[in-house]
């Protein structure tokens, strides 16, 4: 069987204040078309979904239009929950997208409850997935104890408890069935791709890639942004983000993986690039610079490093020169050395908020008398 592995998608995701809502509408045509041109059996889409726990009415209808596509032909969706996503409003979709061949899980389910899933693929394949959402501290407890029916130890860790539920979820594997495992978390040794929320990807939410068993053939991963595999006793990929989700993941090559694997026998990977989303770039240099390599920037998302001193509508300067500049800063050798508090002794002391703030002009750049005659007026009304 032949399988779309994707993830962190993102949807909704505004960068610097502008929607990116038309890149999404393109990278997400991009893999439905990528789906029925190599005639996939299944789809996995390995959580991050949207990019809000409260996505918008439009990033809403893009998602479900996108999977009810990628389910045409008869394509089994998984569909997971990650870290941005709301498990419960995932519950909420889950039961009407489930009439409709989408398996859609935002919370741990028992194996026997929907955690495990065992289909019989387009392809003649009987298959058995086990499929676990991200889950936070504060859940890993409330699962394993529905799991074992008992009240949990607290001094098992996070990666012992998710290891213990991946157990169970994939207890029933066979050597004659096709045994997938997905799930949306982090495992050390991941190289970051720069848009990962930091609160859950550091070291206590890791889990370790030995809670996968070797009967597992292949295990898509969502979370990293940057494409990859990771060393273990069966394939483990992350799919990375279809996507650069912000200027950290410039240098990322966003994408999808298509995995052909059949039972008792590991998958088979071929990493893919989507080209439909607008590339991200850092550039610097001088206004003259700017302008002399405007032409060959394109649509990219621009992030600019001014190399000149700071003044009077210098972003709005820059923007005219690169209109697709989202992010504008000075060069740290150009910006204006702030004294330390007090550093300038009784003469800074003896000068009076007037003076002060004529100082702050001239050292930022900005010698403007009339800021400073409405500086002026202000602090005559305030402390009149």
């Amino acid at each position: 069987m032949k399988i779309l592995h994707t993830a962190d998608w993102h949807v909704g995701k505004v960068l610097k204040g502008r929607s990116r809502i038309d890149e999404h509408r393109d990278v997400l045509r991009e893999l439905v078309a990528l789906a029925r041109q190599e005639d996939v059996d299944a789809v996995i889409v390995a959580g991050d979904v949207f990019d809000t726990s409260a996505p918008t009415p439009e990033a809403q209808d893009l998602v479900m239009r996108t999977l009810l596509a990628l389910r045409e032909g008869g394509r089994d969706v998984v569909v997971l929950a990650g870290n941005h996503d709301n498990p419960h409003q995932f519950e909420v979709f889950r039961p009407l997208l489930g009439r409709l061949g989408i398996h859609m899980l935002g919370t741990f389910r028992r194996p026997d409850q929907g955690g495990t899933l065992a289909f019989t693929a387009r392809s003649g394949e009987p298959v058995r997935l086990a499929a676990l959402p991200f889950l936070s501290h504060r859940y890993v407890v409330r699962a394993a104890d529905v799991l074992a029916g008992t009240q949990a130890e607290h001094n098992r860790d996070y990666a012992d408890r998710i290891a213990g539920l991946i157990g169970a979820l994939t207890a029933g594997f066979a050597a004659d069935t096709v045994n997938l495992v997905t799930t949306h978390g982090t495992l050390p040794g991941g190289k970051f791709g720069g848009g990962e929320r930091e609160a859950q990807s550091i070291f206590s939410y890791y889990f370790e890639a030995t809670a996968f068993p070797p009967s597992t053939q292949y295990a898509a991963l969502g979370h990293l942004h940057r494409r990859q595999r990771i060393p273990g006793a069966c394939p483990i990929w992350y799919s990375g983000s279809p996507v650069a989700v912000d200027f950290g993941e410039e240098a990322n090559s966003p994408g999808a993986l298509l995995v052909t694997v059949e039972p008792g026998r590991p998958a088979i990977v071929r990493e893919v690039t989507v080209r439909s989303a607008r590339p991200l770039a850092t550039v610097r240099g001088t206004l003259e610079r700017l302008e002399a390599m405007a032409d060959g920037l394109g649509d990219t998302w621009l992030r600019v490093i001014v190399e000149e001193r700071p003044g009077p509508g210098l972003a709005e300067t820059v923007r005219e020169i690169l209109p697709n500049a989202l992010h504008v800063d000075i060069d740290e050798r150009f910006r204006p050395v702030r004294a330390r508090p007090g550093g300038s002794g009784e003469g800074r002391a003896a000068r009076g908020p007037r003076e002060l703030f004529r100082d702050f002009l001239k050292d930022a750049n900005r010698p403007d008398g009339e800021v400073a005659a409405l500086f002026d007026r202000l602090y005559d009304e305030v402390t009149s």
